[in-house]
């Protein structure tokens, strides 16, 4: 039996007793030891983050690209399009202006960027540690990106030296980067580099390049409201953009703005005079579809010239934008018919000496880039038969003569007329107007494949043709531009009409590149023949099938076309001023619903010659160039006023 005080101790400490033997068999656990553990071991795995990140970061820091070798590294060279009177009308490449300083722009332009992009800019060290976390709240919170924690400093050094992936390594190398930047250079150099730096969209690089795109207005002439719009920008450039949606751009506009309220850079009533009276967004030339397909014509050419220029390139080019416009509205007004099932059109635009004055390469550039005035390859059906006549009467064939309408088979093609019935004898000026088909073989029979095949290529065709008498009907296929020069150089008297686009190219400090000048017109065909042949043609639009192709106050010359089982409708006809060829069709080839070059075709021709001869005077078939050269704005804007009234040079 224990001493009687031994047990007493162990009954007077039951709690004691239970900690240390641990009632129902457990140990009781220590509060404090447990938390100094935890404690010991979040430090040591801090420490070990440390290391680790600064590992990584010296790793990223080994990477980072050279950066004196990128700042001196050239940009690629812009290209700039001007219309014949000057205007500019497409951009190409990056669009870079003057170099602005804060003194140079109005203060609300800097203080809109500042307040919509970074309000502590002025407060951090190029990385905001702050911002980052209210970022990262704020996108938890909403469930989706809705705020970005990089800084100007950061945006620039981005815009300086890196690529835009993104990834982690990328965005350590931004943060190094901007504090960099922060220690390098302060905050007046680093906003102002930015502000020259930075991509606004629609090639424009830099707050005057696109104070210069969107308001054709140099930066130190921008109001409170445009400059709203330019900072507003700076989220999505291309989305954003005014040229692209107006009403997108206004309403971030108006976010800017009250931006700039809560940072007390303007007052609310500030803010409600910008937003007052705002005038509808100006449709800047080349920003909402003006000539694109003629444009990325001009630019093939273009590219092989200044492949090496160092500086940026200015093209003069023959595009009229009053043609081009008009050209395109009735091209679409056309389309827009229903019940034809037709898709596609081109139309082109030729002055005396072959300037392409109009191209339409399809009814939607955005949808399609296909330009189907230069690239399409389609049969022009008896558009090709001026053609055949004109060799025939180099052989001595007269208007007057009498042919057979009458059925005819060679081997096992046996051509037949569009209406499947004949006439017996017939003038060769009737059998044209009315586009017999058995006249057109008989003829092409009586002058040669080869005589024909060497007029075509006298006009200017360049396609491969064969030798066969369905050549006679357009059976090998052509670009519509090729039958529009064919037309053209009928219009010149037989004279090699080239079409071109391009007058002259030069470098913005006034080299020129490139000149047309007045190229020599060489007579290719008989000029007599030519004569006789478009007197023929005449009647085809008085009384043939081109006849709603007519101008009732002048005379015109063409030709309707369309081949077998209606897959290519045409008219193609000129006046004094101008040749104008239109095709209709369908991309798969798909048959139109019987439509045919004296419908549609010709309906449309007439439509918009009307409009294209407007004011000008009736002139005589075969009259020789127009003095004015068929040029309905004068390229009168020098290389001076264009440096200044476009780049913003002073």
């Amino acid at each position: 039996m224990p001493p009687k005080g031994s047990q007493k101790r162990r009954s007077s400490s039951p709690a004691r007793a239970r900690g240390q033997g641990g009632g129902n068999g457990r140990g009781q656990k220590n509060p404090g030891g447990f938390l100094a553990k935890l404690f010991k071991l979040g430090v040591l795995l801090g420490l070990w983050a440390a290391i680790l990140g600064g590992f990584y970061v010296a790793y990223c820091a080994l990477d980072l690209p050279d950066i004196h070798q990128v700042v001196q590294a050239k940009r690629r060279p812009s290209v700039v399009l001007q219309a014949d009177d000057g205007t500019v009308f497409a951009r190409y490449g990056d669009m870079v202006g003057e170099h602005v300083t804060l003194d140079d722009v109005p203060p609300y332009l800097p203080q809109a960027i500042v307040a919509i992009e970074d309000r502590r800019f002025y407060k951090h060290s190029g990385v905001d540690v702050i911002g980052i976390m209210r970022a990262l709240a704020r996108n938890i919170l909403a469930g989706h990106l809705v705020q970005g924690g990089s800084t100007l400093t950061q945006q620039l050094a981005k815009n300086l030296f890196l690529s835009p992936e993104r990834t982690a390594k990328r965005k350590v190398q931004e943060m190094l980067l901007a504090v960099w930047l922060e220690r390098t250079y302060d905050k007046q150099q680093i906003l102002t580099a930015y502000m020259n730096r930075v991509y606004l969209g629609n090639g424009a690089y830099g707050v005057d390049a696109a104070a210069h795109a969107y308001f054709d207005k140099p930066a130190h002439d921008l109001t409170l409201r445009e400059a709203a719009t330019i900072a507003g920008l700076l989220r999505a450039p291309s989305r954003l953009a005014p040229s692209h949606d107006p009403a997108a751009a206004f309403e971030r506009a108006k976010l800017v703005l009250q931006a700039m309220v809560e940072e007390n850079y303007i007052t609310d009533k500030q803010r409600r005079d910008a937003l007052t009276h705002v005038p509808p967004p100006d449709r800047k030339p080349g920003m909402g579809g003006d000539g694109h397909y003629f444009a990325d014509w001009v630019m093939e050419q273009v590219e092989p010239m200044v492949a090496e220029a160092s500086q940026d390139i200015i093209v003069s080019t023959t595009l009229d934008l009053h043609l081009q416009r008009a050209a395109e509205r009735h091209v679409d007004a056309t389309l827009s018919q229903g019940g034809h099932d037709v898709s596609q059109a081109a139309l082109v635009t030729l002055g005396y000496d072959g300037a392409v004055k109009a191209m339409v390469g399809g009814r939607d550039y955005h949808q399609s880039q296909f330009n189907r005035a230069t690239q399409a390859m389609r049969q022009p059906g008896s558009s090709f038969k001026p053609i055949v006549y004109l060799a025939a009467i180099e052989q001595g064939l007269s208007p007057d003569d009498t042919l057979l309408d009458a059925p005819i088979t060679l081997g096992h093609w046996s051509p037949e007329n569009f209406e499947e019935k004949y006439r017996g004898n017939v003038t060769a000026r009737e059998a044209l107007a009315e586009s017999i088909n058995t006249v057109a073989v008989r003829v092409f029979l009586k002058a040669g494949a080869d005589r024909v095949i060497a007029a075509a290529r006298a006009l200017g065709i360049t396609s491969p043709l064969e030798h066969d008498p369905a050549l006679a009907l357009g059976a090998s296929e052509v670009t519509p531009l090729e039958m529009t020069g064919v037309y053209a150089s009928l219009a010149a008297g037989g004279k090699a009409v080239a079409p071109y686009a391009i007058k002259e190219v030069r470098s913005t400090h006034g080299d020129i590149i490139y000149a047309h000048g007045d190229a020599a017109m060489p007579q290719t065909v008989d000029e007599h023949a030519v004569s006789t042949l478009v007197d023929m043609m005449t009647e085809v639009v008085k009384s043939g099938t081109g006849k709603r192709a007519a101008l009732s106050d002048r005379p015109v010359s063409g030709k309707t076309g369309t081949s077998s089982d209606y897959h290519d409708a045409w008219f193609i006809g000129f006046t004094g001023h101008y040749t104008t060829g239109v095709w209709l069709g369908n991309d798969d080839n798909h048959p139109m619903r019987k439509i045919v070059g004296g419908s549609l075709p010709a309906q449309l021709w007439h439509d918009y010659m009307t409009e294209a001869e407007s004011g000008l005077p009736a002139r005589d078939l075969l009259s020789g160039p127009p003095e004015s050269g068929g040029v309905s704005a004068e390229d009168s804007k020098g290389f001076s006023d264009f440096i200044n009234g476009i780049l913003g040079g002073h």
